[in-house]
C-alpha cells in the first residue's frame, strides 16, 4: 500500500470524529433555538471573569497590594527617617570599638521600630485619609495614592527645610526642569516633582546622619587620643591603645546611659 494512503488511512478516523463532535454540538445548539441552525451559543457563561466584575476589581486589587509590597523596603529606606538613624548607630558602634556588638540585626530593628515611632503621625494620618476610604469604596486608587504620596512630600519638605538642605533641592530641580534657577526665584512645593523630592530627602538625611554621628564620635576619638597619649609616655608602644580604651567607653557610655540618650536625640531631630 503506498505512503499516502497509509496516512489518509491513519488520518481519515480523525477526521471523523472532529466531524462528529461538529455536528453534535450544531445539533444541540440547533435544538436550543428552536430549530434555528444559525443560533450561537454564549461563550461568555463559560468565563466567569466576563460575567463577575467583582473578580476582576479583587484581582486589581491583590496586584496593587502585591507591588506596595514589593517597594515597601524602597520606599522605607527613601521616604523615611530610616536611613539617619540606622548611619547613626552605625557610627556609633564603630565609635565604641565593638566590632559585631550590637549586631546588625540589633540595629536594623531599632532603628526600624524608632522609624515607626517617629513616623506614626504622617502613616496615622496616611491610613485615615487614603487608605480607609480606598478600602471603604469612598476613593479610588489612583486618588488614595495621590493622598499619601501628598502626606509624604510634606513630611520630606519640612525634614528638608529643618535641616536647611534647600539647597539640594533647588540643584536637583534645575536638572528635573532642565533649566537654570535664579537665587532670586522662588519655587512652591507643588514645582518641585517627587523625583526630585525623594533624592533631595536622602542627600538631607546623609548629610543630617553624618553630622549627628560627628558629634557622638568625637568625646570616644578623644579617649582613644588620650589613652594612645599615655601609652606612648610609658614606652608602651607595642600595647593597641583601642584594648585599653574600650573598658574606659563602655564605662563612659554606660554612666551617661548612652542609649536613652542616642534613641531620645535621634527621634527629637525628626519633626513630624
Amino acid at each position: 500500500m503506498p505512503r499516502a494512503a497509509v496516512a489518509t488511512f491513519r488520518l481519515t478516523p480523525g477526521r471523523l470524529l472532529a466531524a462528529g463532535c461538529a455536528a453534535a454540538l450544531v445539533g444541540t445548539a440547533a435544538a436550543q433555538a428552536g430549530g434555528d441552525p444559525l443560533y450561537v451559543p454564549d461563550v461568555s457563561r463559560l468565563i466567569p471573569a466576563a460575567r463577575d466584575k467583582a473578580s476582576l476589581t479583587s484581582s486589581l486589587q491583590i496586584l496593587v497590594v502585591m507591588t506596595l509590597l514589593t517597594v515597601a523596603p524602597s520606599l522605607l529606606l527613601m521616604m523615611t527617617s530610616f536611613a539617619r538613624m540606622l548611619i547613626v548607630l552605625v557610627l556609633l558602634r564603630q565609635a565604641l570599638g565593638t566590632q559585631q556588638l550590637p549586631p546588625s540585626q540589633v540595629l536594623v530593628g531599632l532603628a526600624l521600630f524608632m522609624t515607626f515611632l517617629v513616623m506614626a503621625p504622617v502613616f496615622g494620618q496616611i491610613n485615615e485619609q487614603a487608605v480607609q476610604p480606598y478600602l471603604n469604596d469612598e476613593i479610588g486608587q489612583l486618588d488614595a495614592i495621590g493622598v499619601a504620596g501628598g502626606h509624604l512630600r510634606s513630611f520630606m519638605f519640612d525634614q528638608i527645610e529643618e535641616a536647611g538642605n534647600q539647597q539640594d533641592v533647588y540643584m536637583l530641580y534645575e536638572y528635573a526642569a532642565q533649566r537654570s534657577v535664579p537665587e532670586t526665584e522662588t519655587i512652591s512645593r507643588s514645582d518641585v516633582p517627587t523625583t526630585a523630592l525623594i533624592p533631595a530627602f536622602m542627600l538631607s538625611e546623609l548629610k543630617l546622619a553624618f553630622i549627628l554621628g560627628f558629634r557622638i564620635y568625637l568625646p570616644f576619638l578623644v579617649i582613644d587620643m588620650v589613652i594612645a597619649t599615655v601609652l606612648v609616655s610609658m614606652g608602651m608602644m607595642m600595647l593597641p591603645p583601642v584594648l585599653i580604651s574600650l573598658p574606659f567607653k563602655l564605662l563612659l557610655f554606660v554612666l551617661a546611659d548612652g542609649w536613652h540618650l542616642i534613641a531620645g536625640a535621634l527621634m527629637a531631630s525628626v519633626g513630624t
